[in-house]
């Protein structure tokens, strides 16, 4: 799936700074899923240190930019097999952890829920009452996580009418890298949180050993054309404030998926033989796991490639 006219672009600023003072930092094509010939510049904002998209994608072309095929959409058993198996066991883990002193009855909203993978592994994992629930905009997915018995609101969260004052937790795994206004989104989930309510958030560090190694191009962080705000610490430390929260945590965590599709990508665009590309992709379980030890060792040092992060909703108005 593809278009040969190119995508239809639009200009933005930075969504901290709210100035387009940025300069080039790398660029780069659709590597992973083909869907447009456009080239794509990452831009670094000179204040605060963001990296976004610019120009991208209007609203309108996210139909073409995620196909069908789009991994988020169906990462399921079948496909992906012993990656999924591990994958579960590890997630499970981690999203637990940041579970621990709720209520029996707590409320949790996993926003960019995806097919439900993750609100999934919490009705397998975690408290039997726990009311779970979930936002995403493709219907389709939606569809298949209503499917597995998971309630999942169709919409973006700032216009969705969900009761304030109400959330115990929320996730953002591997999201607000995705949306248009990261700073509307956590204003509307620090709506939706009970005063001392947290939102865990889980996004591409770009303060990452990977990240300077491929950022010219082929690093897979920036995932053209869907990841349109990328941050490092600093920069979501300034976002954080904006939006009225207060950071309990702030780690980098192990992954290996930036560093195969760095590799990946770097082989597309040198035009390498498809068998060796297929060797990095989600699918490898040699190269997820060569790369996990390394990212691992990296992350003992606060170079990990992923950011995970714990904000507060304050218990009194600041």
């Amino acid at each position: 799936m593809g278009t040969d006219t190119g995508l239809d672009l639009t200009f933005v600023q930075c969504c901290i700074c709210k100035t387009d003072s940025a300069l080039v930092v790398g660029k780069g094509k659709d590597f992973e899923y083909h869907t447009s010939i456009d080239t794509f510049s990452a831009v670094q904002c000179s204040l605060c240190g963001l990296i976004y998209l610019n120009p991208r994608p209007t609203v309108s072309e996210l139909k073409i930019i995620y196909p069908d095929t789009y991994h988020a959409f169906n990462f399921s058993k079948k496909d992906f097999g012993f990656v999924y198996k591990v994958r579960s066991r590890l997630e499970a883990r981690r999203l637990l952890s940041k579970c621990s002193n709720l209520p029996d009855d707590a409320k949790i909203l996993d926003v960019g829920c995806g097919d439900g993978f993750h609100l999934g592994l919490l009705k397998e994992f975690g408290g039997e009452s726990w009311i779970l629930e979930g936002v995403d905009i493709d219907s389709k997915v939606t569809e298949r996580a209503a499917n597995a018995g998971l309630k999942v609101h169709l919409g973006v969260v700032e216009e969705l009418d969900l009761p304030p004052n109400y959330y115990d937790l929320a996730f953002m795994i591997m999201t607000i890298e995705h949306v248009e206004k990261p700073d509307a989104v956590l204003k509307a989930i620090h709506k939706l949180l009970i005063p001392g309510g947290r939102v865990v958030i889980v996004t591409d560090n770009t303060d990452s050993t990977d990240f300077k190694l491929f950022k010219k191009g082929h690093w897979g962080g920036y995932h053209f054309p869907r990841h349109w705000n990328l941050f490092n610490p600093s920069s979501f430390t300034k976002l954080a404030k904006n939006t009225g929260f207060e950071i309990e945590s702030l780690r980098t965590i192990i992954s290996p998926v930036n560093w195969v599709y760095s590799i990946h990508n770097t082989l597309v665009d040198y035009n390498a033989p498809k068998w060796l590309i297929n060797r990095f992709t989600l699918k490898s379980t040699l190269s997820l796991t060569v790369f996990t030890a390394l990212d691992f060792i990296l992350q003992k040092f606060g170079n990990g490639s992923i950011l995970q992060v714990t904000l507060q909703k304050p218990l009194k108005k600041l």
